[in-house]
């Protein structure tokens, strides 16, 4: 490759990579459906459904599944609009609420948190390689697998949200012909009846709280993602029907699934070990692990992007990250980091701490755009100093205090006090009101009357030095 076609290479990919500022998307809404069907239609919202039964009955298990994805897809959709509004991902839309340089602290957050995800996901597409490979030829390496997984993952993420929106709904395509021959074999194996009527074991450690809880932590989980996936809509209906079905539908779909699945080893004689790719693989056979390979394959490649994006858009450095060095950088860390298969046994308390760090984050950016900027964010966002979203020497602080309080009152309900309606919905709640209360209080936002512009058309979408 000569240097002038590899610059041209390079250039095409960070001109792809909707990188530092607004992007205008062209997306209808059938397409944006199908990129966040592909989105959960992962083997880690599967595996999630493994952890409820036989804990709780597997009709309250999806009782909680709909509640807890309802709910969590509310407050998914409403961060995504907000990326349909402005063109922003949604780090850079933390800029509004929290600071200039306050949104670092929920950015690194998200690339600590989305880091994790990545290397979860590929371990578990890495055993199940290393399944399909076993089975044929004796020799296992899950942690080579893992990391060869990771590998393919960066180079898919390079291509940016273009590539992205290409891939994604093919694969969700051949994931949900992939579930519906599950579904069929479960359901024609044993009777529906039969699956209602496995018992309740208490001593599996789940209740219908903490069901409800997890269900909602994925759904924030997601929502870190929100307007990076969303903004590529074309207009704010496309991205608000095609971002709230899609979700609700492939996590409804997938965590029921886990629950059948997991229901189907009880049923078969098997031991209901939850978290555990093999246990149903071994169930169903290499259709499922093929499932699983390709659910990461399109999960996990927008997982890396979003961490380049944090990166790229959230650091306070006089000039944005480049797109393509950045990602290069992250995905040798997660190529790296996915060997570690130890994390898969933390896997509950992992959902925990997203919890507890971006519940709070969420409830505050509502409140801040719909109630207090009036829907609309002004080119300042895009500044690196100076301008209506600098506060105290670039930190909002009613944010930060506001977050700081909601993540440790979700910790203290969903580790040390217990609550009866779980840890989710009173950190949304505390961090909502706190929030509120205090942005009347000092009069933020007061007197703006700033026309909604989404924000590709303005000039200033470039980062500009006020001071």
């Amino acid at each position: 490759m000569t240097d002038t076609t590899r610059r041209r290479f390079i250039d095409r990919i960070e001109e792809g990579s909707g990188g530092f500022g607004a992007i205008r998307g062209d997306r209808g809404t059938g397409r944006v459906l199908l990129i966040w069907l592909a989105a959960n239609l992962v083997v880690t919202t599967l595996l999630t459904g493994t952890l409820f039964v036989p804990g709780v009955s597997i009709g309250e298990a999806i009782g909680w599944i709909i509640a807890g994805t309802l709910l969590g897809a509310i407050v998914l959709t409403l961060i995504g609009m907000m990326g349909v509004r402005t063109g922003l991902p949604t780090m850079s839309l933390t800029r509004g609420s929290f600071g200039l340089r306050g949104s670092i602290v929920p950015a690194i957050a998200n690339v600590i948190v989305l880091m994790g995800w990545s290397w979860v996901q590929a371990m578990l597409a890495g055993i199940s390689i290393d399944w399909l490979v076993a089975q044929a030829t004796g020799y296992s390496n899950p942690a080579m697998w893992a990391a060869i997984c990771q590998a393919i993952v960066v180079a898919l993420a390079i291509f940016g949200h273009e590539g992205i929106a290409r891939i994604e709904p093919y694969f969700a395509l051949v994931i949900l012909a992939i579930m519906a021959y599950i579904f069929v074999v479960a359901l024609t194996t044993y009777a529906p009846a039969e699956f209602a009527a496995i018992e309740p074991d208490p001593e599996a450690g789940m209740t219908s709280a903490l069901v409800f809880d997890i269900v909602f932590a994925t759904a924030i989980s997601w929502t870190v993602l929100s307007a990076d996936l969303t903004r590529v809509a074309r207009t704010q209906r496309a991205g608000g029907v095609g971002a709230f079905v899609g979700y609700t539908l492939s996590t409804t779909l997938t965590m029921t699934l886990g629950a059948v699945a997991i229901a189907f080893v009880l049923l078969s004689g098997g031991e209901a070990i939850p978290f555990d790719p093999v246990t149903i693989i071994e169930a169903f056979g290499a259709p499922l692990a093929i499932a699983i390979f390709l659910s990461v394959m399109a999960t996990n490649t927008m997982v890396m992007y979003g961490m380049t994006l944090s990166l790229t858009n959230a650091l306070p450095t006089r000039k944005p990250l480049r797109f393509l060095p950045t990602a290069l950088a992250v995905g040798a860390v997660a190529i790296i980091g996915s060997t570690f298969l130890g994390l898969l046994e933390q896997f509950t308390v992992f959902l925990s701490t997203i919890g507890a760090l971006f519940i709070p984050v969420f409830a505050i950016m509502v409140v801040d755009y719909y109630l207090v900027r009036g829907r609309a964010y002004t080119p300042d966002i895009l500044a690196r100093t100076g301008g209506r979203y600098w506060f105290t020497g670039g930190v909002h602080w009613a944010a930060i205090v506001s977050w700081a309080i909601g993540a440790l009152t979700y910790l203290a309900l969903a580790f040390w006090w217990g609550s009866p309606v779980g840890a989710a919905l009173p950190t949304f709640a505390i961090a909502f009101l706190l929030y509120w209360v205090w942005a009347r209080a000092t009069r933020v936002g007061a007197g703006d009357k700033v026309e909604q512009r989404h924000l590709a058309e303005v000039d200033a979408h470039r980062p500009t030095d006020a001071a």
